[in-house]
């Protein structure tokens, strides 16, 4: 029985608009926007993408900086909407876009745990139930009560990561969080991921690290310039990308 389409991207684009012209000052803009004599270039962060991820797939996407893979996943997160084209998405998404996106830094860890897992999605009394494993998970028990803005990056990963996989998401998204942090730290997330992808949850991978594409990923998505280059199977894709 072939399995659902969980995730599905048609004719999807995102065009964003820079001034070319250097403003020094709001007044400067202000004048120049009225004068109508703005040079602004447009250009396509994503360009006429479309996929399909069935349920329980795990998919990497890679490229080169500014390819367009980040952009991707914050469009089939719902945080960016793109300039057309349509995204569809069934089930539950945890997203691990942005190291520290959804903390308060001025807040403590103990707060933070409580604002970002409502902001993903649990009601208080699933907070309630999950703290003691996300404390456990990402080893800031001795932290809790510390602001976030005395955190390391690797502490900021961990917690982040804790909150996101605590309960089993429908689909997770991951953009080079597994980069950040210790060795120790990398292989207990890698542990958890593929204890995730056991259980049918969906992945979509954003990674500079070929090894962890290989490691998780069933199939790969290359971006060159906001659009897809190549699909396929991840050993053919990853051998392909290698020789550039």
């Amino acid at each position: 029985m072939e399995k659902e389409t969980v995730i599905k991207l048609k004719n999807v684009s995102l065009l964003f608009r820079l001034n070319k012209e250097k403003i020094d000052s709001l007044k400067e803009y202000f004048l120049s926007f009225l004068k109508k004599r703005l040079d602004v270039k447009e250009f396509f962060a994503v360009n006429d993408v479309s996929f399909e991820v069935k349920k329980g797939e795990s998919v990497g996407i890679i490229g080169m900086n500014g390819s367009g893979k980040s952009t991707l996943l914050k469009i089939i997160a719902g945080i960016l909407k793109p300039s057309q084209g349509t995204v569809e998405v069934k089930g539950q998404i945890s997203p691990m876009i942005e190291l520290g996106a959804g903390f308060d830094h001025e807040l403590t860890a103990r707060e933070n745990i409580y604002l970002n897992g409502i902001l993903i999605g649990f009601t208080k009394k699933e907070i309630d139930e999950y703290f003691d494993s996300i404390v456990e998970f990402s080893e800031i028990r001795d932290f809790l009560d510390v602001p976030l803005k005395n955190f390391s990056s690797g502490m900021l990963s961990r917690l982040g990561f804790a909150i996101s996989t605590v309960r089993k998401p429908d689909i997770l998204i991951i953009d080079e969080v597994l980069a950040v942090g210790d060795l120790k730290f990398q292989e207990k997330s890698s542990r958890k991921i593929k204890e995730l992808l056991e259980g049918d949850t969906t992945l979509l991978l954003v990674s500079h690290s070929l090894n962890d594409i290989e490691k998780f990923c069933d199939k790969v998505i290359w971006l060159e310039k906001g659009k897809i280059k190549m699909t396929g199977k991840t050993k053919e894709i990853c051998e392909k990308y290698k020789k550039l």
